[in-house]
């Protein structure tokens, strides 16, 4: 199952892309529920026998169709808004274990979260903690929270996407985390359940988190002597994927970095895999429009663009684009930058790729699950692109596109 190709057709569980670009178009993204299905019981499967939860990351997809696929497994939810609380909601999930993370709540979406029931706050600063402590006296109930603490451990990824250095936006200072715990433990409205970290994304070395799992838990240790005992540790998410050459490990090896620093203790782990869950469970589907030869260049314009896969223009990052038909042996392949039909010269999928590719012909964005229909926009006035969830043996449409006259439904012209 998967992608794979079949008698020369790129297929996604043996579902051919080409029929699924002929049913709903291009561009188009395209999700293996059998692979979002895989990748999530590689985690439940390493976690096995131990006192868990697995927290899906709902900023990395946050379909409906996909959120309940996930909380079918049992899956709890890393949320970072009230907008993906309601999708969690929404797809049947439980807010007994939700998570709400992110650095900026306010003060309405921390009442609706108490209101709600979720597992946790995730607290990232002192003055977040004094907000939430007034809105849990105003509803007259004790919040359940967490500091995110910032373990100042390098996660060797990409500076954008690396969150767990000093300099970063998130979290607690290590050198803080104490005192702002016994601070927190003396407010009534409080309830100090539990303490976590989050290093980074897109890991492909399982040292980093299991240095950062380490200090937290010492850290932890010390608090537990002070009389603060935690009923769940969070260690984070950010498991990578394989884009380009990367090499990460198995699940399994990242779990059990984890699991060595938590011998003997009683806390609850809990960690929130998005990418790894998602990333390349997904495909971006599109279609060439025109094959542009240049003087220094050659392009392939396709009908997806920047807008509709920002990761290539926001990162520099990576993503494989194989032909929807397999090439014939000894075709005529040349070199192209895959771009698409955005007025910016970042609007690119992929530079300098080797393909044999004429107008009209199929192309799969690979690695697409993650990161990709959740940063769309409609820039230039384009509409989003649908999505397709694959599973046993039929195309699901679980996002129609959107049509232009949606593009202005909200906006008025004062008279």
């Amino acid at each position: 199952m998967g992608f794979a190709y079949r008698d020369g057709a790129f297929c996604v569980d043996g579902v051919p892309l080409e029929s699924i670009a002929q049913q709903f178009g291009t561009p188009c993204y395209v999700y293996s529920r059998a692979g979002i299905e895989h990748n999530f019981r590689e985690f439940s499967n390493a976690l096995a026998g131990r006192d868990a939860l697995i927290a899906y990351s709902v900023k990395a997809n946050s379909n409906l169709a996909v959120l309940a696929l996930l909380s079918g497994l049992g899956a709890g939810f890393d949320i970072v808004s009230a907008g993906e609380l309601a999708r969690v909601q929404a797809a049947g999930g439980d807010p007994r274990k939700v998570l709400f993370s992110g650095v900026g709540k306010t003060a309405s979406e921390i009442r609706l979260a108490l209101q709600s029931g979720v597992r946790c706050l995730n607290i990232e600063s002192a003055a977040e903690m004094e907000r939430v402590d007034v809105v849990a006296r105003e509803l007259g109930c004790r919040a359940p929270v967490a500091f995110r603490v910032n373990p100042d451990v390098d996660a060797q990824t990409h500076p954008y996407i690396s969150t767990g250095l000093k300099q970063n936006k998130f979290g607690i200072a290590y050198a803080e985390a104490e005192a702002l715990h016994r601070e927190a433990a003396l407010k009534r409205n409080l309830e100090l359940v539990g303490i976590g970290f989050h290093i980074g994304s897109q890991l492909v070395d399982p040292a980093p988190l299991a240095a950062a799992t380490s200090r937290i838990t010492r850290l932890a240790d010390r608090l537990a002597g002070s009389g603060i005992a935690f009923a769940h540790i969070d260690v984070g998410g950010g498991i990578g994927i394989r884009y380009h050459d990367e090499s990460p490990p198995p699940i399994a090896e990242f779990v059990s970095a984890v699991l060595r620093e938590f011998v003997g203790r009683r806390e609850t782990l809990i960690i929130d895999p998005g990418r790894a869950i998602a990333g390349d469970a997904g495909i971006l589907l599109t279609r060439v429009e025109y094959v542009k030869p240049g003087e220094t260049r050659n392009f392939l314009v396709v009908d997806a663009a920047m807008n509709d896969l920002l990761r290539p223009g926001l990162y520099d990052a990576w993503h494989e684009v194989l032909p929807v038909r397999e090439a014939d042996a000894g075709a005529a392949e040349g070199t192209y930058d895959v771009v698409g039909p955005v007025c910016e010269s970042a609007d690119f999928l992929a530079l300098g790729r080797r393909l044999d590719a004429r107008s009209g012909d199929l192309l799969a964005v690979m690695g697409a699950g993650a990161y990709g229909m959740v940063m769309s926009s409609n820039y230039n006035s384009r509409p989003r692109a649908a999505e397709v969830l694959v599973g046993g043996g039929i195309a699901h449409l679980v996002r129609r596109r959107e049509s232009t006259d949606e593009l202005y439904a909200l906006e008025t012209i004062p008279k």
